[in-house]
């Protein structure tokens, strides 16, 4: 089924305890759609500026499995751009800077052609405009969206009105705690599952909150029950950017590539939760996308047996 996903296309510069690297490819819809087309197709909707390097325009418009008419170049705009350092754990991260460029702007127009995508991923963005693109999806079968610091802080009110629309919300853990006062991350997510969450059955408000916990795995809660999943174990770390939107893609293409007519179920969710990790383990050993880039589906598959020997019980 037609899986599209809306979000930021970026220009990073990451700087870790052991290397750096400027001017890099980022943006959580570059990552989730890389992570996403291994699964299958999976159509693109975001704006660049004319500062965007052809390089960067090539590698995404190289994948048959993208759909990039959906991606908007505005040559008088700037791309957005970010700068990051992360601490010693890898964990937490300061922000060096921000220019919004062309997020500042309208967003983009979606293709008419993208409008029966069943399941569409909002990737982090104003909620505002999460909500604008989220109504050009009439015939959505799955809607999840992703959210930050930035949006709970300055946009809560946007973000409460997103959160009635959509089927599932994914998160940091430190998010969660933001959004709802609540420390345990369990705690935090059923309180957002209880306010924003229709009744068990239900076809209005959330269905599922997925609290994202770094090298700590990730958290499914759910209107029946919870499921905990590890991350895989890394022996090799070199940059977190775009882990999370990388888990996203996987869980997302999954469950797009299954064709689920209930998505949402609890089992279902947890195993598209599993690729979704994987597919992070991958991505987190290398700069940018660049693992992603030599990634083969083989490796995937071979990396996805020893996770499901690992977590079964």
């Amino acid at each position: 089924m037609a899986l599209i996903v809306t979000g930021t296309i970026g220009i990073d510069t990451v700087v870790t305890p052991t290397s750096s690297a400027e001017k890099i490819l980022g943006g959580s819809a570059t990552y989730f759609s890389v992570a996403a087309s291994f699964f299958g197709k999976v159509r693109l909707v975001a704006a660049v500026g004319g500062d965007f390097p052809p390089s960067f325009a090539k590698f995404l418009k190289g994948y048959k499995a993208i759909d990039t008419r959906g991606l908007e170049v505005r040559p008088n705009s700037k791309t957005f751009a970010w700068g990051g350092k992360y601490r010693e754990d890898m964990n937490s991260r300061d922000t060096l800077f921000t220019e919004l460029g062309v997020l500042a702007e309208a967003p983009p127009v979606v293709p008419g052609t993208f409008a029966d995508s069943k399941f569409v991923f909002l990737a982090n963005t104003h909620p505002g405009v999460q909500a604008q693109l989220l109504s050009s999806f009439p015939k959505r079968t799955l809607a999840v969206a992703d959210t930050m610091d930035l949006w709970i802080n300055t946009a809560r009110k946007e973000l409460e009105a997103l959160l009635r629309q959509i089927d599932g919300l994914v998160l940091n853990y430190d998010e969660a705690e933001l959004f709802t006062g609540k420390k345990n991350p369990v705690t935090a997510a059923r309180h957002i599952l209880n306010d924003f969450g229709g009744a068990k059955g239900s076809k209005k408000g959330l269905k599922f909150v997925v609290v994202k916990k770094g090298e700590h795995g990730s958290l499914i809660i759910h209107h029946d029950g919870i499921a905990a999943l590890p991350a895989y174990p890394a022996e090799k770390v070199v940059d977190p950017t775009g882990a999370g939107d990388t888990f996203a893609g996987g869980l997302m293409g999954y469950l797009a590539s299954k064709g689920a007519r209930t998505p949402t179920k609890l089992d279902t969710l947890r195993k598209a939760a599993a690729m979704g990790t994987v597919m992070a383990s991958f991505n987190i050993e290398a700069f940018s996308l660049d693992r992603l880039k030599t990634l083969k589906k083989a490796e995937i598959a071979k990396r996805s047996k020893q996770f499901a020997k690992m977590i079964n019980v």
